[in-house]
């Protein structure tokens, strides 16, 4: 959790962007019930359009602050007590009725450029998409729409991640496209979610409010209060390879993914190693 300051003032940070989601659900509901009003008394449907979009402005605010004063407890209690700072994502995954979620955010090509995760599940679960090629996340920002697979649909869908997670013990995944306009930023998966249409929008829901407010909005939280990876140890790891082999950097990435495939380890730990001299490829 990174907003500068003494763990107190972090803490107190995230209440007043919490506070400040919290005016914006209220008045943007404030206008919903307006036009409704005005809706109801002259029948128009142009009134009633704008009460709609209105009432899923605030509902999209309030999904916001729910997200940020979760956060904004944990900071609390971490800055009462120490520790290892709290991660935003446990408040993502609680919210979509799990322990283990994690977003994506990818390039305009739809290429994996930075992650965040509730626990070790999700972010093992992450790397084996970004090592395998192949996965819910993907999928989902390919189709902009929701994916959902469990039991044998798991692992015939994706041949490579299906197994592999189900060595994780995740046995169901739900994930929704992050998307903005005409555009798709990436993708949010809820793992261990058992799919109906109740989770479906729930997680929809959360999923828009993190892409409108958390992501891109006006007060967008840089980095997830520190919770969000870049991979930049990865990619350094893959230029020492490169060099070291005389090979491409895409191919040098390449043999990265597979080393951490092949020896079952984050591949962050296998980046790590090598941006410190404790292994070489090749």
């Amino acid at each position: 959790m990174t907003l500068g300051g003494s763990s107190a003032e972090q803490a107190a940070a995230v209440w007043q962007r919490a506070a400040r989601a919290r005016e914006r659900a209220d008045r943007e509901l404030g206008l919903a019930r307006r036009y409704g009003n005005l809706a109801e008394e002259s029948g128009g449907d142009l009134h009633a359009r704008l009460a709609h979009i209105h009432r899923t402005s605030a509902r999209r605010h309030e999904v916001a602050a729910e997200l940020l004063e979760s956060h904004a407890r944990r900071a609390a209690n971490w800055a009462a007590t120490g520790g290892r700072p709290p991660l935003f994502m446990t408040g993502v995954a609680e919210a979509c009725g799990t322990e283990s979620a994690a977003v994506t955010l990818v390039d305009l090509e739809r290429n994996q450029i930075a992650t965040a995760s509730s626990d070790g599940p999700s972010r093992a679960a992450q790397d084996l998409e970004y090592i395998l090629g192949e996965g819910p996340a993907r999928d989902a920002v390919r189709d902009r729409c929701a994916v959902v697979a469990s039991g044998d649909v798991l692992t015939d869908r994706w041949p490579g991640y299906g197994p592999a997670a189900e060595g994780l013990g995740i046995g169901h995944v739900l994930a929704v496209p992050l998307r903005s306009a005409d555009s798709c930023i990436g993708a949010l998966a809820a793992f261990g979610v058992r799919a109906d249409a109740t989770s479906t929008a729930t997680i929809t829901q959360v999923a828009d409010s993190l892409t409108r407010n958390v992501f891109l909005g006006a007060d967008a939280v840089p980095g997830l209060f520190g919770g969000i990876d870049y991979r930049a140890e990865v990619h350094q790891a893959a230029g020492m390879v490169a060099v070291q082999l005389g090979c491409r950097i895409p191919d040098a990435l390449e043999l990265v993914k597979a080393r951490a495939f092949g020896d079952s380890r984050p591949i962050g730990d296998v980046a790590q190693d090598i941006v410190q001299g404790r292994l070489q490829l090749g």
